[in-house]
């Protein structure tokens, strides 16, 4: 590594003040720390600070979301695929004539997630059966289904999938897409059960908008730098891989550009930069792309990577907003394990409840994110919904949804782990930190149960949570002074 710092070294007089370079001090600055401690010391008396610089707190952040890139990378791969062999499955057996063409789309739909066998059977005697027959009847209809299933499957290989046999939609237009045909140049079929499949196939359609993220992102940091002639903030390294992981698979490479650039120039850098804007950038990116471009970012068709024809997948906010009330939990064809584990439909980084703990407790352990907040969070959104579900209600289904279903589904345990806690945009005092929590959690549900038009809360209770986080700040502060002068008065 000598030589490179020599190089460095050598090329620093170019980029200093009265160099050929100077105005692209910040770029040379960025490459210099990121690959090197800075060299610079105190040169006055020594004070006392934190043991860790902004980049490594940052990089701290990145590490904490490793377990959630993961899942954005395998659950988007995993989703595509079983829809992918689901419909193969279903084309199979609509052949054979086990399936009506009018059953199929119903029994695709009943099988988002898992394997359609899982469902199939279960379904179709539902869709068969009417008032008038006796359970001897449904059952009769179930083993004969289960015994045409098995003959049907055990004489064809649905395991490596053809794409020839599939239908896709020609609607969003993505077939033949690149990302299959990368899929086809490694040899590698469509099969769920495939841990490399997923993972590859998901990771072509996630890295993508990573990229553009980091690209049109780090090009608005550089340029503002630059104008403003200082260092690149290291804050975009978290702001960059915070917003894709919001996003759905299936979102244009533009708007991610769009949004991004919306997150960075009018959520952070018109404030004054990083340490200076009061919004989350990420959440702004994203509630610029949730106004602006909703048929993109919001229902049923977007979340699953490849359209394939009679499958629409929504997320479980979204069955739970527009479903019958009388229809209780058996409208979600998700348990909650699944929505717990992440392998439902949904954000690509969003889903996996279990991730977020992990990134929750490596935050805690290293001091970078507020324990207060995360539990906070939790206390004001299992209050209200435990309200809400006590009250129950006749016409909205969101009522009855049990207070531990709220923090597994959605984008909750995410907005709570890595959202809420953003140390610039969250409250400072650490009493103001639990009301700060209380209140994201609060008004998520709020918006949650209330208004079916928002099935998914979080992200705006957030940004009100960040405009009212310098005055929860203020009155914990006032509150202290008012304590502090009656104890010194008595």
């Amino acid at each position: 590594m000598k030589p490179l710092r020599n190089l460095l070294d050598k090329l620093h007089p170019s980029f200093d003040k009265g160099g050929k370079f100077e105005k692209l001090y910040p770029l040379y600055e960025a490459l210099d720390t990121f690959l090197y401690t800075p060299g610079t010391v105190t040169k006055t008396a020594a004070h006392v600070r934190d043991g860790i610089d902004l980049k490594r707190y940052m990089v701290l952040v990145v590490i904490a979301l490793i377990p959630c890139i993961f899942m954005a990378m395998w659950n988007t791969g995993f989703q595509a695929n079983t829809v992918i062999r689901n419909r193969q499955v279903a084309e199979v057996l609509l052949n054979r004539n086990v399936l009506t063409s009018a059953e199929v789309g119903v029994v695709m739909q009943a099988s988002i997630g898992r394997p359609i066998e899982d469902q199939l059977v279960d379904t179709v005697a539902a869709l068969r059966s009417d008032d008038d027959e006796t359970q001897a009847d449904t059952e009769e209809l179930k083993s004969s289904l289960e015994k045409q299933l098995d003959s049907v499957l055990s004489g064809e290989s649905v395991n490596a999938v053809s794409l020839d046999q599939i239908k896709y939609t020609q609607d969003r237009n993505t077939w033949p897409d690149w990302q299959t045909a990368v899929m086809q140049s490694l040899g590698l079929s469509f099969e769920p059960g495939s841990f490399v499949s997923c993972l590859i196939y998901g990771a072509l359609y996630f890295l993508p908008v990573y990229i553009v993220c980091m690209a049109v992102g780090g090009a608005w940091e550089v340029l503002f730098a630059i104008v403003r002639g200082h260092e690149v903030n290291e804050g975009f390294l978290v702001t960059g891989m915070l917003f894709p992981l919001t996003l759905p698979p299936t979102i244009p490479l533009w708007q991610v550009a769009l949004g991004i650039s919306f997150g960075v120039v009018i959520g952070k850098e018109i404030f004054g930069g990083t340490g200076r804007n009061f919004l989350n950038p990420a959440l702004t990116a994203r509630a610029f792309l949730y106004f602006a471009y909703p048929a993109y970012i919001s229902g049923e068709r977007i979340w699953t990577a490849p359209a394939v024809d009679s499958f629409s997948g929504a997320t479980s906010l979204t069955i739970l907003g527009t479903a019958p009330a009388a229809d209780g939990m058996g409208a979600l064809s998700v348990s909650w394990w699944q929505a717990f584990l992440g392998t439902i439909q949904g954000s690509m980084g969003e889903t996996s409840a279990l991730c977020c703990l992990l990134g929750a407790a490596f935050l805690i352990v290293t001091g970078v994110g507020s324990w207060k907040i995360m539990a906070g969070t939790v206390i004001g959104a299992v209050g209200l919904s435990t309200v809400f579900w006590i009250a129950g209600s006749d016409s909205n289904l969101m009522f009855v949804l049990p207070p531990w279903w709220h923090l597994v589904i959605g984008g909750f345990a995410f907005g709570a782990v890595f959202m809420a806690t953003d140390p610039v945009s969250a409250s400072m005092t650490e009493t103001g930190k639990w009301w700060y929590g209380i209140l994201i959690g609060a008004v998520t549900i709020l918006i949650r149960v209330i208004n079916p038009a928002f099935p998914e809360g979080v992200m705006l209770a957030i940004l009100l949570g960040n405009v009212f986080a310098p005055l929860i700040d203020y009155f914990v502060l006032q509150a202290n002074i008012k304590r502090r002068l009656a104890r010194n008065a008595a």
